[in-house]
């Protein structure tokens, strides 16, 4: 039986888990085994770049937390190596990031476990799914892009009329 400090201890971690994941949008589990400290600093780096947070944690504490938010679908996931990266604010940044770098590894030594976007549960093969999205800015240059050429069209259009009026003033 663990002493009444340990316990506490444990208790306000879990806390601050449950706060973490209630925070975020999205989150991806990943088991982590065999990558080299190189690829581990690349990859915390670009994370970090792209505002998410990644770290080990505990099964039994990610359990306890994601059982408290409400995430009971993950908890199946909570076996061996487990690292979870998460973000408050980029709902495909961590599934994105996280499945360019298993394909690299071509899924032997890093692979997805599962993952969540604004409470809802995905397998490997969903985050698989989200990390094929592009960045929110991407999608909106695109979407800036398709508007602006019929934009440029219409004012052309315009423009014509406006100046074949004036020819026949």
């Amino acid at each position: 039986m663990p002493s009444e400090k340990v316990l506490l201890a444990k208790q306000e971690k879990v806390a601050k888990l449950t706060e973490l994941l209630k925070g975020s949008v999205s989150g991806v589990l990943v088991d982590y085994k065999g990558i080299t400290v190189e690829e581990d600093t690349k990859l915390r780096k670009e994370l970090r770049e792209a505002g998410v947070s990644y770290f080990v944690e505990k099964n039994t504490m990610l359990r306890f937390a994601m059982k408290n938010c409400g995430l009971d679908g993950l908890t199946d996931k909570l076996e061996g190596t487990t690292a979870i990266a998460v973000s408050a604010e980029d709902q495909t940044a961590p599934a994105r990031i996280l499945g360019k770098f298993s394909e690299d590894c071509k899924g032997e030594r890093f692979m997805l476990k599962g993952g969540f976007v604004d409470g809802e549960i995905y397998d490997e093969a969903g985050v698989k799914a989200l990390s094929k999205i592009p960045s929110k800015d991407i999608l909106l240059a695109q979407l800036v892009g398709s508007l602006q050429g019929p934009l440029q069209k219409l004012a052309a259009t315009i423009q014509a009329i406006v100046d074949k009026e004036n020819g026949a003033a």
